[in-house]
């Protein structure tokens, strides 16, 4: 069944991904319409994320917010199918490091360090793969969560490994970067850092105004590795572009207390939503787990 419900749908992904940007983005604007107008996709979800978010604003302004996010929402859907087949140029064309982060990275491999980069849900975090690997001189790894749809999941990776990216599933993250430790190569493996962890295995903050669990797996693997961690944002400036940061966060792991590190990124994720948050993946349910007692 579900290669079924997969060879069905895979030449719609198809013709989207051959569009043209301008016709892209007109096939968004009516996913838009559907999802938000329509289909109302977790509408209670994202309302009710915003508002404890930002208690301090009013409902027009979560409103604002709401609109913003579902229009970029879907603007990354048609991005994500039409990585599929866009080519390195327009991947690079579309998604840049600005020159600070580039001197950092160039700085940081030419000492040899390898590294770990962590970011959140925010922004195209997908597009910035051809980047990574054709301006830096980094082996780029990204750590994924495998899905339930084999055949998906495959395109997912296929899409993912286009432009020499590894991955590494996350359950087999720790093995393999002790494997990479000893190797020649140059590699930086990315964390994906704000998905939802089993409530009895996280480290417990505050994030956003709300009691939030966070993987301790970024934090526990730097300290033993003691990578350099850089945080990268994928920031939008206009409608298709993007510009990616890269910033030192924490250069040496293992001086760290316990729960810095997690409090570290957490904290400079939440400032990047803060400064704007309709592109943030608020439609996750991020705080469906309470802390236990």
């Amino acid at each position: 069944m579900q290669g079924l419900v997969f060879y069905l749908i895979l030449p719609f992904i198809y013709l989207i991904s051959i569009l043209p940007f301008p016709i892209l983005y007109v096939v968004s604007d009516f996913l838009c319409f559907l999802v938000f107008n329509v289909v109302g996709y977790r509408k209670k979800v994202v309302k009710t994320n915003l508002k404890n978010a930002f208690p301090e604003k009013t409902d027009a302004e979560i409103q604002d917010i709401n609109k913003k996010f579902y229009r970029f929402f879907c603007d990354w859907i048609v991005e994500m199918i039409k990585s599929i087949t866009i080519s390195r140029e327009q991947a690079l064309k579309r998604c840049k490091f600005n020159d600070s982060s580039l001197e950092l990275l160039n700085q940081l491999s030419a000492q040899n360090k390898k590294l770990i980069f962590v970011m959140g849900h925010y922004g195209n975090f997908e597009l910035g793969g051809a980047e990574m690997a054709y301006r830096t001189n980094y082996q780029l790894y990204v750590l994924y969560k495998p899905l339930s749809n084999p055949y998906f999941n495959q395109l997912i990776n296929n899409k993912r490994t286009r432009f020499g990216i590894k991955i590494i599933a996350m359950h087999e993250a720790l093995r393999k970067m002790l494997f990479l430790k000893d190797s020649i190569e140059l590699s930086a493996t990315t964390f994906i850092a704000d998905q939802t962890p089993s409530p009895k295995n996280a480290y417990w903050t505050t994030f956003l105004n709300q009691d939030t669990p966070i993987f301790w797996g970024t934090e526990l693997i730097a300290k033993k590795l003691n990578y350099p961690i850089v945080y990268i944002c994928v920031q939008q400036y206009k409608r298709g572009f993007y510009e990616m940061r890269a910033e030192m966060l924490c250069e040496n792991p293992k001086d760290t207390a316990k729960g810095e590190i997690s409090e570290m990124h957490t904290r400079r994720l939440e400032k990047d939503i803060i400064a704007q948050p309709e592109f943030w993946l608020w439609s996750h349910k991020r705080w469906k787990h309470k802390r236990p007692q």
